[in-house]
């Protein structure tokens, strides 16, 4: 018989394994409701070209695309910027502005595996629509880091890198650079890091040699790591209005920040521009401090995506955190603490008098939200006792003959081992007080 394993790039979750997924879960959407985002959700499958009108016919070599039964192009999603752009166009005329929204969902790409990524994967996103000052990236950025504090990560443990490709295009304007060179010079900043001087051959092949001192302030420019430096190189380029006017967008969002205390998780860093051309203003990405993983989450505003996607014009900014790199840093981190799946009580049964009336117990702490067992099947005393044990459940409920005859039920801390007699009318005050007192 053939034996069947989980697709290439896919994963199963066992039990143990979707705990820890519930629990970055709950602390995402708990930490979206203090910022008050609300969630929202949409089809895994939608429309092939939404996908092509965000990002070209390129983008068919990464999706799970097919033609359905209906001859409709479609493909399972492998972002949610799109759709909820889709989501928010249809209706923006009947939306309190500003929109702050999020969700977490799964994606998926067909692309290459490698640490922290896979073919399918979860991520949680969030975004504010109708603001376009520099106050919807301080929100949106505060709510980042937060969410990685959630888990007990601090500013030794990451940062969040911020640039500008607003002001690169300004720049790059200032050194005699048209939209078409400037858009290939942003796609080699893009790969510089991790590909050196290599990263412009696509310009050269493209538009020729690259003159020396375009490079030079290439790269002088995206090695800018401090506001002062951003300034003064400004200055030393002869700075135009456009890129005295970001400078003041700059100065609003740090100080915005600064004023949250959240100074010592951002680095400015202009060698971040996100390759996707869709981008317009900041943005951002956060990394792990010591450099052993891949971005653990990234963003920016994207002014005209709404509008391109056949909606409203509406400014945009958002960022996506994927579980796979965070559940990698918790673990480097020793911050994914095993979570307890254990019941609070297990019921100790005798014969089927006894199961009987431990049932009614059973279903009333159940529906008081206690996570009860029992066995499913009659079984000696002894062996119950080493399965309430094992279970890790912190009291055990003992309903035996003599119990049953005196009108009783024994209860057993089982870490403390002690023992008492409660009337089966007080089992469910007995049991909350115990839970109460701990």
């Amino acid at each position: 018989m053939a034996t069947f394993q989980t697709l290439p790039g896919f994963r199963d979750f066992y039990p143990e394994d979707l705990a820890k997924r519930t629990q970055i879960f709950r602390l995402w959407r708990q930490t979206a409701a203090s910022f008050g985002f609300v969630e929202y959700d949409t089809p895994v499958l939608e429309p092939l070209d939404l996908y092509r009108a965000k990002s070209g016919d390129e983008i068919e070599g990464q999706l799970f695309s097919f033609t359905d039964k209906g001859g409709r192009e479609v493909a399972l999603r492998p972002e949610m910027t799109p759709s909820v752009c889709r989501l928010v166009g249809a209706r923006a005329n009947a939306l309190k502005r500003p929109i702050k929204w999020f969700s977490i969902a799964e994606f998926y790409r067909y692309e290459r595996m490698q640490k922290g990524r896979g073919r399918c994967f979860y991520q949680f996103n969030a975004d504010v629509f109708g603001e376009p000052g520099p106050e919807a990236e301080i929100e949106l950025i505060a709510l980042l880091i937060q969410c990685m504090r959630a888990f007990g990560l601090t500013e030794k443990d990451f940062c969040v890198r911020l640039s500008d490709r607003d002001l690169w295009f300004h720049y790059l304007a200032a050194l005699g650079q048209d939209e078409p060179r400037i858009r290939s010079v942003l796609g080699a900043v893009d790969k510089y890091e991790r590909n050196g001087h290599d990263a412009f051959k696509g310009y050269e092949e493209s538009f020729g040699p690259m003159a020396p001192g375009l490079k030079q302030g290439v790269l002088d420019f995206l090695g800018i790591r401090s506001f002062g430096a951003l300034e003064k190189a400004l200055e030393s380029s002869g700075a135009s209005a456009g890129m005295a006017g970001r400078l003041a967008q700059w100065r609003k969002l740090l100080g915005g920040l600064g004023a949250m205390g959240l100074s010592d998780f951002v680095q400015v860093d202009l060698g971040v521009v996100r390759g996707l051309a869709y981008y317009t203003g900041f943005v951002f990405e956060a990394y792990d401090r010591r450099g052993e993983l891949r971005a653990l989450a990234g963003g920016g505003r994207y002014d005209d995506l709404v509008g391109r996607l056949g909606g409203s014009e509406l400014p945009a900014v958002g960022f996506a955190i994927g579980d796979m790199t965070l559940a990698l840093l918790l673990d480097e981190r020793g911050l994914s603490a095993a979570i307890s799946q254990a019941p609070d009580v297990y019921c100790i049964v005798g014969g089927e008098p006894e199961r009987k009336a431990a049932f009614a117990d059973i279903s009333r702490l159940r529906a008081n939200g206690y996570r009860v067992d029992y066995p499913m099947k009659e079984m000696a005393f002894g062996k119950q006792f080493k399965a309430a044990a094992d279970s890790g459940a912190r009291i055990a409920l003992i309903y035996g003959t003599d119990e049953l005859a005196r009108g009783v039920v024994k209860m057993r801390d089982l870490g403390g081992r002690t023992e008492r007699d409660f009337p089966t009318s007080e089992v469910e005050a007995a049991v909350r007080e115990f839970f109460e007192a701990r």
